[in-house]
């Protein structure tokens, strides 16, 4: 018998082992059936970032967010508590609040007029008396509460998964330094405007594995930084530094800007004022790291970080640093709409904090300077690989992309002080590796796919 469409544990196991040779087939970058599979075996079951703690700053503000296909309204009740829901109304399904954020006591759906609570109770039906009865029960058509929510260092994140592990064990490691960069400061970090959103024609796992885990491709994606003055001149910059892999898939970059070791702009550039606040908050290990390295990398699947700092092209030409936090939602096998978010301590000067935001725009907002040169090149990654050589399943064209940068050439630091497995060099694909054995083993886990049928 011919095969099942669709993708098979044995495909999967394949590839499983083909990542251990440092290789995978181009075909998974746009396959439909992979994409299908993607969307219920890994944004199903996995912790996904939703927003930031200071973007729900009263009772009755809320904000609107995905989980892959899944519509999700997030509120601040008058206790506090933030809740998220599937933003859809109980009633014909409809989506519920169109708008991206606001603040409100209540939310009336645009169909039929049925009104809920930021609590998510069902609290008015249009003539309701009337059309229902009094049997009707309306506790029985409350908005549907996300199974799983939790913070952290004041990150919300929701798991749509009922038997999900707890959102501390799922970040394990990863902790350590989100609490370096969120806790170094006594206010935390704060969101800066509202998130910026586009579309790009890309696959999430292209989005992702750049961001987070390839700091190689700087030296020829981002060449006119150098010659605009905004990265250093040095090659083999941001080779300089540790790539530490983490728990589930979960890594980070701690690049340096030379091969020294001390930051010729201490603490990322922040203001001399606030580096005893940054030593005070943490411990010697992770106070050493803010003062002599910069951050990029991400929480499995789809939140990648940067913290960095870069010179604004103005008068007083000033280094500014920023967190930028953002989300690859997968829209379709070639397709990803990008969340943006911008944050900074809330104790850092009001100036600094504007002139932080405008650097971020510059350089990594929707028409940033460095955002362009990736976006032009993830387009050209899915040009490249819809085609029939690229999408030949069964690689008669040889059709691999190469993961071998690094393996098993370079050695961990047994001396790193902070947790992770640490490579003494950022230009390496021992990250990324990582990364794809994680969403393979999620593509396999109680995997629903079609058997092979022979």
């Amino acid at each position: 018998m011919e095969k099942q469409s669709g993708i098979t544990k044995e495909t999967l196991l394949n590839l499983k082992e083909k990542l251990k040779a440092g290789v995978l087939p181009q075909w998974v970058l746009a396959d439909r059936d992979m994409y299908d599979l993607e969307i219920k075996q890994v944004f199903g079951r996995t912790w996904q970032f939703l927003a930031h703690e200071s973007e729900l700053k009263e009772p009755g503000s809320y904000v609107t967010r995905w989980i892959a296909n899944d519509p999700i309204l997030l509120t601040k009740t008058k206790s506090g508590e933030i809740k998220a829901f599937l933003n859809s109304c109980t009633h014909r399904g409809t989506l519920l609040c169109t708008a991206d954020s606001g603040k409100q006591k209540s939310f009336t759906c645009p169909f039929h007029g049925w009104t809920y609570n930021n609590e998510g109770d069902l609290v008015g039906i249009a003539v309701g008396n009337k059309v229902y009865g009094e049997e009707m029960n309306k506790e029985d058509w409350n908005l549907r509460p996300v199974p799983n929510v939790d913070s952290y260092q004041g990150m919300i994140f929701g798991n749509l998964d009922h038997k999900a592990e707890s959102l501390s064990d799922y970040l394990g490691n990863m902790k350590w330094y989100l609490d370096m960069m969120l806790g170094r400061s006594d206010g935390g970090m704060e969101v800066q405007g509202s998130p910026q959103r586009y579309v790009v024609e890309a696959n999430w796992k292209v989005t992702a594995e750049n961001f987070e885990s390839d700091p190689y491709h700087v030296q020829f994606t981002h060449k006119s930084s150098k010659e605009l003055g905004i990265a250093p001149n040095d090659p083999f910059f941001p080779g300089h530094g540790h790539q530490v892999v983490l728990d589930n898939g979960h890594g980070i970059n701690l690049v340096q800007l030379d091969d020294t070791g001390i930051s010729p702009i201490p603490y990322q550039g922040m203001p001399e004022s606030m580096w005893p606040m940054f030593q005070k908050n943490l411990n010697k290990e992770q106070n050493d790291m803010v003062k002599d390295t910069f951050f990029v990398g991400g929480v499995y699947p789809n939140l990648g970080f940067l913290q960095f700092t870069f010179p604004l092209l103005d008068s007083d030409n000033g280094f500014y640093n920023f967190l930028n936090f953002r989300v690859w939602r997968p829209l379709a096998p070639d397709k990803v709409e990008v969340w943006s978010w911008h944050l900074i301590d809330k104790d850092a000067p009001q100036e600094y904090k504007e002139k932080s935001y405008v650097s971020f725009l510059s350089t990594f907002g929707p028409s940033g300077l460095l955002e362009q040169d990736d976006a032009e090149i993830w387009s050209r990654v899915t040009q490249a690989s819809n085609g029939i050589m690229a999408q030949d399943k069964d690689l008669s064209y040889n059709s691999f992309l190469n993961y071998l940068m690094g393996m098993d050439r370079v050695q961990p630091n047994e001396d790193f002080p902070g947790p992770g497995v640490a490579y003494p060099l950022c230009f390496l694909d021992t990250l990324s590796r990582s990364m794809h054995k994680r969403w393979i083993d999620l593509l396999l886990a109680e995997t629903p796919v079609k058997e092979e049928v022979r």
